[in-house]
């Protein structure tokens, strides 16, 4: 069966970015585990586990929005390993971050359903401070 957004050339390509911000949020909850069981430093792995629960969030939000649209629940995947040691970890996850902020902000600026603009505005600006407490971590550890 064809997918109907293939008909619409826009919807596709929200539905794709879409796709690709789910699998982002999905690598990123695997990653920020195993990140926060790298260190002994409990106020850094209180505050990964706590930027964790936001990307189980975004996840969710993400996913509900791409069900709306396919009318099929997301299959997510990892699409790149997560780095194997804390520092590199810190640093992927910084540049990471701030690339998803100016993702985010396309996909909110680019559509025109409302409940998709605020969804990703407001996950821009969590992506913003996890940024943020990332380099934090790695200019403090």
């Amino acid at each position: 069966m064809q997918n109907p957004l293939s008909y619409f050339p826009a919807e596709s390509k929200l539905v794709a970015d879409i796709e690709k911000a789910i699998n982002g949020e999905y690598r990123a909850i695997h990653c920020y585990k195993q990140l926060a069981n790298q260190t002994n430093n409990k106020e850094m792995k209180d505050r990964i586990l706590e930027i964790r629960k936001d990307e189980m969030r975004h996840i969710k939000m993400f996913s509900y929005i791409y069900t709306s649209l396919t009318g099929m629940p997301p299959q997510p995947r990892i699409t790149e390993p997560c780095p194997s040691d804390l520092r590199s970890g810190l640093l992927a996850s910084f540049k990471d971050e701030q690339e998803t902020v100016d993702f985010y902000h396309r996909i909110a600026r680019e559509s025109n359903i409302p409940m998709i603009n605020q969804a990703f505005t407001q996950a821009a600006a969590d992506e913003q401070n996890h940024a943020v407490w990332f380099l934090y971590f790695m200019t403090h550890q």
